[in-house]
């Protein structure tokens, strides 16, 4: 594979791989106007970001299983549909109800846009090199903490919060012609790849019983999910607590976003020297070293919003070198079902992210109380699993970080 062709395919796994979290961090800043438009709480209005989540969990099951059976062009164009249809009734709504169920329908659709991108690159690139692939999907990921609040507070303020779901609308008419266009079919259909309901079940259930996968899609999924505490949180405690406008708000959140973004694309050096579990180890270690104080300070009223904002870089920081690896050891032990695999560990991520962001939403303090709490609950889990699981574990399957074309 040449350099060119290596980087264009990257950029647009990398830009599918990006629709889930654009559609996530470009409304953000608009919580308030949301709000106040809809006759809702801010609360209220973070409920659509869960129900997103759970679209997107329940979503990858069922496009992992059409990958593996069609392809994975043909129900990636069928998952931006819907997303388009869905933008188009987020624009249209007059009730917070509304836009919790249509979000809901467009998760539904982006969850295709999440799941092709994993599998893809477990069908073009090696196994030994798919850590390093991960990290290097988060180049083109790294434009939505970056861009994605920024451009949706000036649209919000601009345009009104509606524009935000017309300009993502108008992203994923993009990709799919992209998709269209250039991407590659990496899967062939399996006509005998079953979808009855025996079938379906004893796929997944292969897939989970797998120890290795098992250990690092369930370890790193809970440990990954205070990430989501973080998003559904954020902001209410920069705009509500903090008294932040929403313009700087999305400058914090893409300062902040640095800490993932860097650290994920730091993990790609690392791998030249360490194994991914080892990686794993000592970011999980410093998470839970990180969110330990983040809660003894939130409890005892000791952070302001300087300190809030550099324990928060530095969780963010220690999940952009966990998420990686973990994803990457967790499908290695797969080939043909490597989109069914793929789909569980999103599933996982995404419906454990959904219960942490649901969480934020459920406490009705106005401290950093309730974000810290589940941030370091998911991160004492995680661990927890993970040590539990390796014990377990007699021959992973490890990716080395081999340069792709070599």
């Amino acid at each position: 594979m040449t350099k060119q062709r290596h980087f264009f395919l990257i950029f647009i796994l990398g830009s599918l791989t990006a629709l889930s979290p654009f559609s996530i961090d470009m409304y953000l800043p608009g919580f308030p106007q949301i709000a106040h438009s809809l006759h809702a709480t801010t609360r209220e209005v973070t409920r659509s970001l869960s129900s997103f989540f759970i679209g997107l969990a329940l979503g990858q099951l069922f496009y992992g299983l059409l990958m593996d059976r069609f392809g994975r062009k043909k129900p990636l164009y069928a998952g931006l549909a819907i997303y388009i249809a869905a933008s188009i009734g987020c624009t249209l709504v007059r009730s917070v109800e509304w836009l919790i169920a249509l979000r809901f329908v467009q998760a539904l659709g982006s969850s295709a846009a999440s799941v092709a991108p994993i599998a893809m690159v477990r069908d073009l690139f090696p196994v030994k090199n798919s850590a390093k692939v991960y990290a290097s999907l988060f180049i083109v990921l790294a434009a939505s903490p970056m861009l994605a609040p920024t451009i949706g507070s000036y649209l919000t303020a601009a345009f009104g919060w509606q524009s935000v779901f017309l300009t993502l609308l108008a992203i994923a008419a993009l990709l799919a012609l992209a998709v269209g266009l250039t991407l590659p079919e990496s899967h062939r259909p399996h006509p005998d790849f079953s979808l009855r309901l025996g079938s379906v079940a004893a796929n997944f259930l292969s897939v989970a019983k797998d120890r290795q996968f098992f250990t690092y899609a369930l370890g790193g999924s809970i440990a990954f999910s205070g990430l989501f505490a973080y998003l559904a949180g954020s902001p209410l405690v920069f705009m509500e607590l903090f008294g932040l406008s929403g313009r700087v708000y999305g400058e914090i959140f893409a300062f902040l976003s640095l800490g993932f973004i860097g650290f994920s694309q730091l993990n790609g050096i690392l791998l030249r020297s360490y194994r991914s579990e080892q990686i794993v180890n000592a970011a999980l270690w410093a998470q839970l070293g990180v969110t330990a104080v983040f809660l003894v300070g939130a409890l005892n009223g000791w952070l302001g919003l300087a300190g809030t904002i550099v324990l928060i870089f530095l969780f963010l920081a220690s999940a952009g070198l966990t998420n990686p690896n973990t994803s990457a050891l967790s499908l290695a032990p797969f080939s043909r079902n490597a989109g069914t695999a793929s789909a569980v560990m999103g599933a996982l991520q995404w419906g454990l992210g959904s219960l942490s962001s649901y969480g934020i939403g459920v406490f009705h303090s106005r401290s950093l109380v309730p974000m810290a709490t589940i941030i370091a609950l998911s991160s004492s889990l995680g661990m927890a699993v993970l040590l539990f699981g390796r014990r377990k574990l007699v021959h992973a399957v490890e990716p080395e970080p081999v340069a792709i074309g070599h």
